[in-house]
């Protein structure tokens, strides 16, 4: 076939598929909308691939986001910069990660301490710009328990200091665009790494110091390099007089002098900077003591950690004012701490790691060995018993996928397919499998799109492209598009050359495919009862068999079309084609209209309503375009430039703002609702307190008809009330994932799901159509 009777072949393929020339341009337009859809959604789900994020449990730290500010539950991080006379050749200026602790949490220095990470800086600079290593501030000893970490509660920040070379030359924006990738692990009792993204612009001529004392607190937190150098002394191993039993050569001795000579006499907090070296738990004036040698302060009998290496030439080490004297030195403009490096005299032993004996581990091998068979055939049979569970609520789970809201556009437009084939038997049933295959198969490439997503380190789950503003944006395109079709402003064979447009080639089966490519592409934020857990179930199996799951929903979505085009009495249902089809269609305009409001609207919650008032505009334009372009003489060539440059001026101002993400709808859940967290259900749990979490997303229609009808239902929420149970919100809208485990944790991947978490017992999941009477009952249980 010649490549310029394609766009033929398709198009009369829908008149073979409806008698009237404007409902083949509405399908039309609908299936050649699927590819542009997949294809957007393919390249907003590759971006998200390329973040990494190193937490299972991060919560909020955006990453990747074009912004100098992440916020999590535990800290905000901020990228600033001191740079008060400008960007010029030869100079240095300031750039610091500034991070703001809410209580109990904190961060490390350099060295953790018995356990711990620290911060890490990845800095993506323009030519000419080359940044340092951080200029640690001075830390305190975080006891927790046994052990002794070293790091940072409240707001610290790490500065780094920029050399900016001497054939800089300015960027013609007159900006420089500064990126920063950063990790830390946030610890209370439990630690948490988090990540996140950050940009900064900063003007070249201008000039840029708004956290000026910030920057100032911190050049003082750091320690001074005394000049004078120090020695350490290894204790040599010795007999223990009367038993001579060897003593290990474990502790060494210190000597710094150059300290200022106020110092003299007041005890010091001291911070080793090498992480093995020292038992960072030993108590000063238990474990080992200090005192004054004259100028000189000492410090006798530091044990040595047992993990400690081989005797290095140098230690570092770092003396500083407790931390009620470092406040006032602050204040005052005056160092808080000083660095020595001391000479290491004498050599200790390494330690040595304790190790399995070949006998131990020749038996501890032989078990295993010998359990192998038994684990491995009960494994199969559970995981068989899984597939075939998860399988069967795959196949009910379509088929009641067909009665959710989201598929309702659709299903009407495959009526229409139905009874404009009239009493084409052959027709019929070849729609009818093709339309199967095309939902099977999309389902299966979703699942595969969303496995692999997962394997790269994504925390996704159902309905995961609709996380992203761009896709919701295209989609609210598509669909004022269609209902613009719908209502008759425009006619798609119009905007087709005449020879495209009158070519006589005939495919049905392609309309079909297509069909059931975009009624998944619709029905993917639903999740219908049976449907959730199935899908739990398939984003921990093997890929082949999650691939099985996502196949069976596909069939049971599919089953009543193949059923409906087999079976000559369903057939019989539907009405003669007819001048009903034009009301119909028209009529069919108005649910496409109403999918439009809907998804401004969770866009609205993605991005902020600025967003959604930006797309509505560009929705407006996109409609005067197609206006123009369907008028008739030389006023279409003008109004159609005119509509054109509209829309690209309105284009442009508003993608920044749809691809922004704003702060998420759950921080303004009202005072019955909280937003959700796992350390606040967590509190709330050891509190002994029942909880009920709903968890939810703005695009899921299911979540919004039981919001409505049950959880906002006055005779629910007194039952609520009367048991004290505490209401927690946890919105999906965008990816979240914290959000993401917690539905694993479930045994669910997508949204609705409810769980009432009762004192003492596992959590209660409810089913997807949520009712009154279910979480009544499920109340009176506590």
């Amino acid at each position: 076939m010649e490549p310029k009777c394609r766009p033929a072949l398709l198009y009369n393929a829908m008149h073979s598929l409806f008698p009237h020339r404007r409902l083949a341009d509405s399908a039309l337009l609908l299936w050649l909308s699927v590819f542009f859809l997949i294809a957007a959604s393919a390249l907003s789900t590759s971006a998200r691939a390329e973040i990494t994020l190193k937490n299972s449990h991060l919560s909020a730290a955006v990453a990747g986001a074009a912004s100098p500010v992440v916020q999590t539950p535990r800290v905000r991080a901020e990228l600033v910069a001191q740079v008060p006379d400008g960007i010029t050749a030869g100079q240095t200026f300031w750039l610091g990660l500034k991070i703001e602790h809410q209580p109990d949490w904190h961060t490390y220095w350099k060295n953790a301490g018995d356990s711990g990470l620290p911060t890490e800086l990845q800095w993506q600079l323009p030519a000419g710009l080359t940044a340092g290593a951080i200029d640690w501030p001075t830390p305190h000893a975080l006891r927790v328990g046994p052990l002794v970490n070293y790091g940072y509660e409240g707001m610290v920040l790490l500065p780094v200091p920029v050399t900016v070379a001497d054939d800089f030359k300015a960027p013609a924006s007159g900006m420089v665009e500064v990126q920063l990738n950063a990790s830390w692990l946030v610890c209370r009792v439990e630690c948490i790494p988090e990540s996140g993204s950050f940009q900064l612009p900063i003007a070249v001529q201008g000039s840029t110091a708004s956290h000026g004392d910030a920057f100032v607190k911190a050049q003082l937190a750091q320690p001074r390099l005394l000049k004078q150098a120090g020695q350490a002394q290894v204790q040599p191993e010795a007999q223990s007089p009367g038993t001579g039993n060897v003593l290990r050569d474990d502790r060494i001795s210190l000597r710094v002098p150059g300290l200022p000579a106020s110092l003299q006499g007041q005890t010091l907090e001291f911070y080793p900077e090498n992480g093995d070296t020292f038992k960072h738990a030993a108590e000063a004036g238990k474990d080992w003591t200090q005192r004054w040698d004259g100028a000189v302060w000492v410090a006798e009998n530091l044990p040595l950690s047992d993990m400690r290496g081989d005797t290095p030439q140098q230690l570092a080490v770092v003396l500083a004012l407790s931390p009620e004297k470092r406040a006032a030195a602050q204040d005052q403009g005056q160092p808080v701490a000083w660095r020595s490096e001391l000479a290491v005299a004498g050599q200790w032993t390494p330690a040595t790691l304790a190790t399995v004996s070949p006998a131990l581990a020749a038996a501890l091998e032989a078990n295993k060995s010998a359990a192998q068979p038994a684990t491995t055939a009960g494994s199969s049979a559970g995981n068989s018993a899984s597939l075939w569970a998860a399988l069967l609520g795959g196949l009910i789970g379509g088929l009641i996928l067909n009665l959710m809201p989201c598929v309702f556009p659709v299903l009407a437009i495959k009526v229409l397919g139905f009874a404009g084939h009239g009493q084409n038997r052959r027709a019929q049933r070849l729609g009818g499998m093709t339309y199967a295959l095309g939902v099977v198969l999309s389902f299966m490439v979703l699942g595969a799109l969303l496995l692999g997503l997962r394997a790269a380190g994504q925390q996704l789950g159902w309905g995961f492209q609709l996380q992203s503003p761009v896709v919701v944006a295209l989609l609210a395109g598509l669909f004022t598009l269609l209902g613009l079709n719908l209502a008759g402003l425009f006619e798609f064979g119009r905007m087709l050359p005449s020879s495209w447009a009158s070519a006589q080639a005939r495919n049905p089966v392609l309309d079909s495919f297509l069909s059931g490519v975009l009624a998944v592409a619709i029905a993917s934020p639903c999740t219908a009862p049976f449907m959730g857990a199935s899908l739990g179930f398939a984003i921990d199996m093997p890929p082949a068999q999650a691939l099985m799951v996502f196949a069976a929903l596909g069939v049971g979505m599919a089953l009543p079309y193949v059923l409906a085009s087999f079976v000559p009495a369903v057939l019989g249902w539907l009405p003669r084609p007819g001048p009903w089809m034009e009301t119909f269609r028209r009529a069919m305009a108005f649910p496409m209209f109403a999918t439009v409001i809907w998804l401004v609207w969770v866009l609205g919650h993605q991005s902020g309503m600025d967003a959604a008032a930006a797309l509505l505009a560009l929705l407006l334009a996109l409609a005067a375009l197609i206006w123009a372009l369907n008028l008739s003489g030389k006023s279409r060539v003008a109004l159609g430039i005119a509509a054109l440059l509209l829309s690209a001026v309105i284009a442009y101002q508003a993608v920044p703002l749809i691809t922004t993400q704003a702060a998420s709808v759950q921080a303004q859940a009202g005072e019955r609702w909280q937003p959700w967290s796992a350390d606040k259900l967590q509190a709330l749990q050891a509190a002994g307190q029942p909880v009920f979490v709903d968890f939810t997303a703005a695009w899921c229609v299911t979540c919004q008809v039981n919001k409505r009808t049950t959880l906002n239902n006055a005779e629910v929420l007194a039952a609520f009330d009367a048991r004290k149970v505490q209401l927690l919100r946890a919105d999906w809208t965008r990816q979240d994932p914290a959000i993401t485990q917690a539905l694993q944790a479930l045994g669910r991947s997508g949204v609705p799901v409810y769980a009432l978490y009762a004192p003492g017992k596992s959590p209660l999941v409810m089913t997807e159509l949520l009712s009154k009477s279910e979480v009544l009952d499920a109340l009176k249980s506590l």
